[in-house]
């Protein structure tokens, strides 16, 4: 399989090309059409990214993030517990300090959380991002 793009920029999957037009299919709705092959041009892009590219930013980063159960549920937490000091993490949950370091290290680079302050201790916080991806994990 193939990634294709047509002229407004949208990319496809190539699911089978003929003489004067191929079939694709939209990795955002998985809406098959053909469209004339002078249309579109082969891109680079893996076939499998361009499937995972269709799942919202916030979602896709947040399953990339969490590698097992723990993982996502230590973002869920941050979700809906709020604002939650590193301390209360380490005390209320099972993970070493390196551990629990890692994990919000990954979230914070995926854009999920964010640094802050509680009870003048270092704490974090969900942002938008985290908040949106869990509420759709959640659906």
């Amino acid at each position: 399989m193939q990634t294709v793009r047509d002229g407004d920029g949208r990319r496809y999957l190539l699911v089978k090309r003929s003489g004067e037009s191929s079939l694709v299919r939209d990795p955002a709705t998985g809406e098959e059409r053909y469209v004339p092959n002078d249309r579109l041009e082969t891109v680079e892009d893996s076939p499998l990214s361009a499937a995972a590219g269709s799942v919202p930013g916030p979602t896709r980063r947040a399953v990339l993030a969490a590698h097992d159960e723990r993982a996502l549920g230590l973002l869920v937490e941050v979700v809906d517990r709020g604002p939650v000091g590193v301390r209360t993490l380490l005390a209320d949950y099972d993970l070493c300090e390196s551990d629990l370091h890692g994990l919000l290290a990954e979230f914070r680079a995926a854009g999920l959380i964010a640094e802050t302050r509680v009870a003048g201790e270092r704490g974090y916080e969900a942002t938008a991002d985290g908040e949106r991806a869990v509420e759709r994990l959640r659906d």
